[in-house]
């Protein structure tokens, strides 16, 4: 009788962040929100396909995005729903959507640990879906993106729209849209 362990193949993936890097944004004196209506969710042209030829390679999708207009009230959970569920009918690679809804005003109270730039949504889906962190990239068009990414041991690429913002850390690779992350991710991969 022969005894062998079983052997654990994790996986690689991408975090993308939503806004700003799979849809558009609603930009505001120089500072980015989330759209607030269905019709205003729009995905820019080069995602889908680029999701494609990402999930092609072997890439796990998941989207982590901090949704803190719900905590403070000023946006509906179904709605959020709603914007999700239209995004995976146009980009069915996403495997899961990691959602932080905590609306981080008490500044008073210890950062939730899911709340980009917290690492929280990254480390679960990685325990969810055997993730391995070294191999995987997390993009985004903000700092909280790039910090998280770091935070749990990712690559990170910026899509960088020359917010009004500085970042915290340096990012991996700085791109000017989605369709040139995917590049730099399976080039570097």
């Amino acid at each position: 009788m022969s005894c062998s362990s079983p052997s654990t193949h994790f996986r690689r993936a991408v975090f993308l962040d939503r806004d700003g890097t799979l849809n558009r944004q609603i930009v505001r004196d120089g500072r980015p929100f989330p759209p607030t209506h269905l019709d205003q969710f729009a995905l820019f042209p080069d995602v889908p396909a680029a999701c494609a030829r990402l999930a092609a390679a072997g890439f796990v999708l998941i989207v982590a995005t901090n949704q803190p207009d719900v905590g403070r009230g000023t946006q509906s959970r179904a709605m959020v729903e709603a914007m999700h569920a239209r995004l995976r009918e146009l980009v069915p690679q996403i495997e899961h959507i990691e959602v932080c809804y905590a609306s981080g005003l008490d500044k008073t109270a210890p950062p939730d640990r899911r709340r980009k730039p917290e690492p929280g949504m990254l480390l679960d889906a990685a325990l969810a879906f055997d993730l391995d962190l070294s191999r995987s990239w997390m993009v985004g068009d903000r700092w909280r993106d790039v910090d998280c990414g770091k935070r749990a041991g990712v690559r990170t690429v910026l899509i960088d729209f020359g917010y009004a913002e500085e970042l915290r850390e340096a990012p991996d690779f700085t791109v000017r849209n989605f369709t040139e992350a995917v590049d730099v991710i399976l080039r570097s991969s």
